[in-house]
């Protein structure tokens, strides 16, 4: 199967080189082409200078970039995805976007006897490397089926939520847990801290109970450690959180515990921690 992959970051890079070592003909195509020659030089794989030119003859198309007009600036232009489509190609975003943005390039796939997914991911860098993301997707219900297998090559789970949207709509709910979980945790932490208990040893009692969670097992050591230099940026959570408190307006919902951590992460970006693992909140909590 030729497949193509358009963004080569910290998810990307990772996923297309599975499919590629899993035997696909993959493409790849990334802004940075010094990225993209890194990438074929780990996994041999072939190497394209536009998205239009890295999807001619694909059955499927990978997207992990980095926002709503990230995505749009690959999909259209007379050199973008959607220009070298080939009639019945399906198109999977793994980025994180709007609903919106993902029912708008659906609508522009389904002119042109295309198929769009969106299928937003998590799990981390980690999970890519690994191989053991979980991936929400929204789409075509018989259509999913031709597709499952191929997301399964970088995945452990792989879950239809419904119609397109239903995929990012569902990631909303995933970064918003994610947020509260790290406000709690790094409340607790730092009062187990200032208490004097160590925190590995907390971690691991915790693990066992009600308060486990991935946070919890895969951040204490590092927030332990004060150590930031790596994971999903602030810069990023705060955009995924954007999404969702514009979607929860749209629905006349409050998220006050989503403003809470929002306005804690916007205070540690003019602080320069914007580059750094979510996990910096605790800094806030001090």
């Amino acid at each position: 199967m030729k497949v193509a992959f358009i963004g080569l970051g910290t998810m990307g890079y990772s996923m297309a080189g599975h499919l590629q070592k899993k035997g696909l003909s993959v493409t790849v195509f990334n802004r940075t082409e010094a990225k993209a020659l890194a990438w074929k030089k780990d996994f041999k794989g072939s190497i394209a200078l536009t998205p239009k030119q890295a999807v001619k003859d694909a059955e499927l198309i990978m997207c992990c970039v980095g926002n709503d007009n990230d995505l749009r600036d690959v999909c259209y232009g007379s050199n973008g995805i959607l220009a070298g489509l080939q009639s019945g190609a399906m198109l999977i975003d793994h980025t994180t976007t709007s609903a919106e943005v993902a029912k708008e390039i659906s609508q522009a796939c389904l002119k042109q006897q295309n198929t769009f997914f969106d299928a937003p991911v998590s799990g981390g860098e980690i999970g890519a490397q690994n191989g053991t993301l979980t991936i929400m997707v929204g789409g075509d219900e018989n259509k999913f089926t031709l597709i499952e297998d191929t997301l399964n090559i970088y995945a452990k789970q792989v879950t239809r939520l419904g119609d397109v949207g239903a995929g990012q709509t569902c990631k909303m709910v995933n970064q918003l847990c994610i947020a509260v979980i790290l406000q709690g945790l790094s409340e607790g932490l730092t009062l187990a801290k200032k208490s004097g208990l160590d925190l590995v040893s907390v971690r691991d009692v915790l693990k066992h109970g009600a308060a486990q969670s991935w946070q919890l097992e895969q951040r204490t050591h590092t927030m332990a450690e004060d150590q930031f230099d790596f994971g999903f940026a602030i810069d990023w959570m705060r955009k995924d959180l954007a999404i969702c408190l514009e979607q929860a307006e749209q629905l006349e919902i409050n998220l006050p515990l989503a403003k809470l951590v929002d306005a804690s992460y916007q205070r540690l970006q003019a602080q320069g921690f914007n580059r750094c693992d979510t996990s910096v909140l605790i800094k806030a909590a001090k």
